[in-house]
């Protein structure tokens, strides 16, 4: 989810995120800047005026990993509420998704990225809430 403007929004913002299978295994990219730089996370973003939350999650998989997806359903949502000045407040509404195809190519937003098995993911680095929604994704699929 990328933050291009210096100001925070005044009014919460909508985004959406990705849990994408492939063989068992999801996808985590890693943050390659604030908010949230150097932590693992699902990719998504932002939805846009008059995107369905469908389209912009297939927008924000493509521009930030190249992957096509097939979304399987709501596995859950999350509130991001500002943790101090700057911060930003965001409701993320989280899809289970599986891999059809390319190969993962990432955007400047990211820096790493590991397809692990949701067991796998124990002591990494990740996001407030990310083992819960790859676990209720993970029944989706």
């Amino acid at each position: 989810m990328t933050v291009t403007s210096p100001e925070p929004p005044s009014r919460p913002q909508l985004a959406v995120s990705g849990a994408i299978f492939r063989d068992g295994k999801v996808l985590l990219v890693r943050r390659a800047r604030s908010p949230g730089r150097g932590f693992y996370s699902l990719p998504g973003g932002r939805v846009e005026f008059g995107e369905s939350l469908h389209a912009a999650l297939h927008r924000e998989v493509d521009e930030e990993t190249a992957l096509r997806i097939e979304i399987l359903g709501l596995s859950g949502w999350r509130e991001v509420l500002p943790a101090g000045p700057g911060g930003g407040h965001y409701l993320i509404m989280s899809f289970a998704a599986r891999w059809v195809s390319r190969e993962v190519v990432l955007n400047d937003e990211h820096d790493d990225f590991k397809w692990l098995a949701p067991e796998e993911i124990g002591d990494l680095k990740v996001t407030g809430g990310l083992q819960d929604v790859v676990a209720a994704a993970r029944r989706l699929v």
